[in-house]
């Protein structure tokens, strides 16, 4: 259908509220939404002269055909379109991924203990506290024990340095005890640390009171000076704990969202606060649109709805129009009430604040991202011994289902970002049952015959057909089998000389290291950078292909359902579906809308028509 044709057929729907499913040519669903009044959003899509963002318009122009569901409530279409976007990943509404490792706080060994915040957990007999989520959480953990039991976080060692220079600044401003001077006994020092791991795993609930009795009780048998440093932790625990947004006085579960635009992207902060404490920060990245109150009333639902804890409070910037019916929804999901709400005042509204400010910085880091990503990619040229920077990367996953079938996801990354106009399917079409393997080696002898044939000219050589392109790299989902089996398939072929690697995961289900053939692992989990990118290329084209089984399913249960009729084989089955796109549609058909499909006589229309009425 034109754009004109779909206004128009929008301009019929009703105002109630409902769902709306917005599909391409191939009938392909790429685009899921809810509306108040379907007659008044859909039609704002198609009609002339409404601008929209990158992404609307994208979607837009790919629109062929809708369909809509009629709802008794906002509150049933919200729910509904949470599930029907979880079932079916459209490819225009949003993907909610924030790429995350593990952090710690570690307490290293011996007489002089130092806190700090780590990424990896090592074997250097250090006490680790964690895993955390955040890495964000833990340094501002780590920061605010430090300040409140003034803990040093210079570079000197003890009890080597003791006693030599000068003290630093932080301890002529009161917030470091000065251990360097030398006067600070070791069982002193051991004790505050002791008291910050304490206050780091259950909060500063009753520390300053034990601090007190250790006070107390020091000033008792006359050690003034142990006395004395515990007086400055707790004037340092008062003065910090006001100001620190770590740890809050009210032990509640409690998210906070802040959402910030430029004129080409939008993130979303969210700090998440379990038991009064700062638990985890995580920040979600939208290109390609600038329109913040549409993203913040996709996101919620999406992001809630869709199996994340959900806790009492929901702190936001502002609230989505639809907020009545997300709160009435998260409350039945949660089986409790939701005080969704914007704090106009107080800790819980500079909370609201430091959320935004961690968008704001994730935007401006992000504005250099393609420096960045330079930089990455050379650094894994040089961790695979590539000659130069892998420009264009293709990753390669087989998804298979209980048939035996099987179907493979090819993926694309440009400059180090996905490229998802060379994404491409492929069936298998000479493995039989289930082998990954062999999948694998038909799936890239196909690809190296497709860049052949645009090379002598047969297929376009443009940069339009992906398989003209020739990858800098090549990346499985798989070990060393699946490399040396895909090896094999690519020898004597134009894409032999391609780097080629693949990527394993650990028990957990985290890329662990990147393989070649003869089953040398290269270990990317030291390198920040390389880990989150490999994952990410790992865990998109597992989505792909997983996202195509899932379709070709979909497909395979329309025609097993048309095949079951007399007279009806897959031929038949597949120009019914090929006509009128559903079974839904065919079974609505009248036997002259049967007969003008290709190949079906005014007989076989009846009997198809009685089957399906009969």
């Amino acid at each position: 259908m034109t754009k004109a044709e779909l206004y128009k057929k929008a301009c019929m729907l009703p105002l109630l509220p409902g769902v709306y499913i917005i599909r391409d040519k191939s009938d392909t669903i790429i685009y899921i939404g809810k509306a108040k009044r379907l007659k008044t959003r859909v039609s704002q899509y198609f009609r002339e002269g409404v601008p929209h963002d990158a992404k609307v318009t994208q979607m837009i122009a790919h629109a062929f055909s809708f369909d809509v569901i009629v709802c008794q409530s906002e509150f049933e279409a919200l729910v509904l379109e949470a599930s029907q976007i979880k079932a079916h990943t459209p490819k225009y509404n949003i993907l909610l991924k924030d790429d995350k490792g593990y952090s710690y706080v570690k307490v290293t060994k011996g007489d002089w203990p130092r806190l700090s915040a780590v990424l990896q957990k090592e074997d250097d007999g250090a006490e680790y506290i964690g895993p955390f989520t955040s890495a964000f959480a833990v340094r501002q953990m780590v920061e605010t024990a430090q300040d409140c039991f003034l803990l040093p976080r210079c570079n000197r060692e003890f009890p080597r340095d003791l006693g030599k220079g000068r003290p630093c600044l932080n301890a002529h401003i009161g917030k470091c005890m000065a251990v360097c001077s030398g006067k600070i006994s070791r069982e002193a020092y051991n004790d505050a640390v002791q008291s910050a791991v304490h206050m780091i795993r259950y909060g500063k609930k009753d520390i300053v009171k034990q601090l007190r009795e250790k006070m107390e009780a020091a000033a008792e048998r006359l050690d003034f000076e142990t006395a004395a440093l515990l007086r400055d932790q707790i004037a340092a625990i008062d003065r910090v704990a006001p100001g620190q947004k770590v740890v809050r006085g009210a032990e509640e579960d409690m998210d906070v969202l802040a959402f910030v635009g430029t004129t080409k992207a939008v993130c979303a902060a969210i700090l998440r606060y379990r038991g009064g404490r700062l638990s985890d920060k995580r920040e979600f990245l939208f290109h390609d649109t600038a329109d913040i109150p549409a993203l913040r009333e996709e996101f919620l639902p999406q992001y809630y709805l869709d199996g994340e804890e959900i806790p009492k409070t929901i702190a936001v910037d502002a609230l989505p129009d639809d907020h009545e019916a997300l709160a009435e929804a998260l409350a039945k999901t949660r089986g409790s009430a939701v005080n969704l709400y914007v704090p106009r005042r107080g800790d819980v509204a500079k909370l609201v604040t430091m959320a935004y400010t961690n968008a704001v910085e994730r935007l401006a880091r992000e504005s250099g991202r393609y420096t960045r990503e330079e930089k990455l990619l050379e650094e894994t040229a040089q961790m695979l011994g590539l000659k130069a920077p892998p420009r264009v990367i293709e990753s390669y996953d087989i998804s298979n289902w209980g048939d035996g079938s099987s179907v493979c996801g090819m993926i694309v990354f440009q400059d180090g970002k996905p490229y998802r106009t060379g994404y491409r399917r492929f069936r298998m079409k000479t493995v039989a049952g289930t082998d990954d393997y062999a999948s694998l080696a038909e799936t890239l002898s196909r690809r190296a015959g497709e860049y052949a044939a645009a090379k002598r000219g047969e297929k376009p050589d443009a940069p339009s057909n992906q398989f003209s392109v020739l990858p800098d790299l090549i990346l499985l989902d798989g070990g060393r089998g699946q490399v040396s089996a895909v090896r094999a398939a690519l020898k004597g072929t134009l894409l032999e000389h391609v780097p080629l690697f693949g990527m394993v995961k650990d028990d957990h289900h985290r890329t662990r290291a990147i393989v070649d053939d003869a089953g040398a692992e290269i270990a990317i989990n030291r390198n920040r950078g390389i880990f989150t990118f490999v994952t990410s290329i790992q865990d998109e084209v597992h989505r792909y292909a997983n996202a195509y089984r899932k379709q070709m399913m979909h497909k395979k249960s329309y025609a097993a359902t048309l095949t079951a009729l007399p007279g009806v084989g897959e031929k038949t089955s597949a120009a019914l579906l090929a006509h009128f796109k559903t079974v839904a549609n065919v079974r609505a058909a009248s036997i002259s809308d049967l007969e003008e499909v290709p190949g079906i006589s005014h007989k076989k229309a009846e009997a198809i028509y009685n089957g399906l009425h009969g």
